[in-house]
């Protein structure tokens, strides 16, 4: 061994574990069922789905269908790009006026997928009573997703990819 690499090692291990790879890490179906219900007392079952699919190195389709009470729901999906260990999402669609830009970020937080437009800025997808500012769904519920052709022959998987590679908003 070259004394170059010798030198060399002590350095590399210094500088400690690489970031973990969010496309790769994050990958996969996340799933939670809970009780809901209407003002009116009807009751029902919400679903949360969290989708993340790798298109490229540095980035993943992210879908995200999250219910809330009275039937109230968020639905956003697009290419988010890896920064250290997270995903963040930049919608290419301008925002109103005076509101915030949707930028929703997506990381493992202990036993959680936790989703986050900290700004709110991406409430336009969400009903009256929905929101994704912090919220999260069990990283154990991860799954592989078994019906890719399908998402990817989906309109949302489309629509994100052209966005993605023209840099231009579809809607």
């Amino acid at each position: 061994m070259s004394r170059w690499m010798l030198l060399a090692v002590p350095v590399l291990l210094a500088a400690g574990p690489a970031s973990p790879d969010p496309v790769e890490g994050l990958a996969g179906r996340y799933y939670a069922q809970f009780a809901n219900g209407t003002v009116t007392g009807e009751k029902y079952t919400g679903e949360n789905v969290v989708e993340i699919v790798p298109v490229a190195a540095n980035a993943a389709y992210v879908r995200a269908h999250l219910d809330f009470f009275n039937g109230h729901q968020c639905d956003i999906a697009g290419i988010a790009t890896s920064r250290g260990a997270t995903l963040v999402y930049r919608d290419l669609d301008t925002p109103l006026p005076g509101e915030p830009a949707c930028v929703l970020t997506v990381s493992q937080a202990g036993s959680s997928l936790k989703l986050d437009d900290g700004n709110r800025g991406c409430s336009t997808y969400c009903g009256a009573r929905g929101s994704l500012t912090n919220m999260s769904v069990p990283f154990a519920s991860r799954r592989p997703i078994r019906y890719m052709p399908r998402l990817k022959a989906s309109e949302q998987y489309r629509r994100a990819m052209t966005e993605w590679r023209t840099g231009k908003p579809t809607s």
